[in-house]
C-alpha cells in the first residue's frame, strides 16, 4: 500500500475529534494493560504497514538532533559537528536542533534514510507507539496522526478495543 501527506492529513483531519476524544479520555484516565495493548497494536500495524512506501515523517517533519545525535551522524558522515550543524541543523522555537528542511536531507528518492543504523533517536522511535507510558504521549500522538498512516491505524483499533469493553 502506498501512501501519499495528502491523504494522510485528509484522513487525520476526518479523524481528529475522534482521535482527541479518545487520547483526552485516556490521559484522563487510562485503562487497565493500556500499554501492552498498544504496543500489541503497534507489532500488529507494521507487520502490514511498511514505512519504505510511505516515509511522510521524513518527508513532512524535523526530529530533534541531540548532541549524542549530533556526534554520531558526524561520525557516519566524517565532518565535524560543527559542519554539521552549520550544513543541516537549526535551532526552533523550543531550543532545539532540527533540520533545516524538508524532506530531510538524509533521506533518498526511494525512502532509505542514508544514515539508518546512525539516525536520530527521534528517528529510531518514531511515532512512538511501543513506548512504556502510552497516556503520557497523547499530544505527540494526536500529532502524529496527521503524519503517520500507522497511528491513524493504531488509534482506530484502539478505540474499538476500548469501546468494545
Amino acid at each position: 500500500m502506498e501512501f501519499n501527506s495528502k491523504t494522510i492529513r485528509l484522513v487525520g483531519e476526518r479523524d481528529k475529534k475522534l482521535n482527541k476524544t479518545l487520547l483526552d479520555r485516556i490521559k484522563k484516565r487510562p485503562p487497565g494493560h493500556l500499554d501492552q495493548t498498544v504496543h500489541e497494536l503497534h507489532h500488529e500495524t507494521f507487520e502490514k504497514i511498511d514505512c519504505l512506501t510511505c516515509a511522510n515523517c521524513c518527508k513532512t517533519t524535523s526530529p530533534i538532533v541531540t548532541s549524542t545525535d549530533i556526534d554520531r551522524i558526524s561520525k557516519r558522515l566524517r565532518i565535524k559537528p560543527s559542519e554539521l550543524i552549520e550544513t543541516y541543523l537549526k535551532i526552533d522555537e523550543d531550543g532545539d536542533y532540527v533540520f533545516k528542511t524538508a524532506p530531510c536531507p538524509m533521506l533518498d528518492s526511494d525512502n532509505y534514510c542514508s544514515i539508518y543504523t546512525d539516525r536520530p533517536t527521534a528517528c529510531r522511535t518514531y511515532p512512538h507507539t511501543d513506548r512504556k507510558k502510552f497516556y503520557q504521549l497523547s499530544s505527540i500522538t494526536y500529532q502524529n496522526s496527521f503524519i503517520c498512516p500507522a497511528v491513524q491505524e493504531i488509534l482506530d483499533k484502539l478505540r474499538q478495543k476500548l469501546d468494545n469493553r
